[in-house]
């Protein structure tokens, strides 16, 4: 008897839980959620457009533009960053802010911040590249096996 008695006290407790973890899980609106996305990331790539042709405009070829713009784009999300005002943009726009370079330079200058109070080597040293780091690596080496494939094929006139 006491077997059953503990089985439904157990069963009881499983349906509170199971009733608390659905009033507390947020729920999410996949559709809203990716027009916030489409919107941020599009306001950020117009601004980049803005600054690209504002720095043509002031005389630079495109090539030197786009080198300004890139820099003027990590350097701002890195001081937003500093603000604190990317993360209240990324809590709406989700990954509209994370797909421009602004994410890039966001995903370093953030750890940056946070770790800072552990010292110049152990925290902003060692952790300012935990997010980032894969992303320069596998960069790179893909760069590397990309370029070894654009030899071979120039090699072999193909392109």
């Amino acid at each position: 008897m006491k077997d059953v008695l503990d089985q439904t006290d157990i069963n009881t407790r499983q349906e509170y839980y199971n009733q608390y973890v659905k009033e507390v899980t947020p729920t999410h609106n996949w559709f809203l959620n990716m027009c916030k996305a489409f919107l941020v990331g599009g306001i950020i790539c117009t601004i980049g457009q803005g600054f690209l042709n504002l720095y043509i405009a002031m005389g630079f070829n495109r090539e030197v533009a786009g080198l300004y713009n890139t820099i003027t784009l990590v350097a701002l999300s890195a001081l937003f960053t500093g603000l604190g005002w990317y993360a209240k943009l990324a809590k709406f726009g989700g990954a509209g802010t994370l797909v421009p370079i602004t994410g890039f330079a966001n995903s370093v200058a953030a750890p940056a911040i946070e770790f800072k109070k552990e010292g110049q080597v152990f925290g902003i040293g060692c952790k300012i590249f935990n997010i980032a780091g894969p992303v320069i690596l596998y960069g790179i080496v893909t760069s590397w096996v990309l370029g070894i494939i654009y030899y071979i094929l120039l090699r072999m006139q193909v392109i």
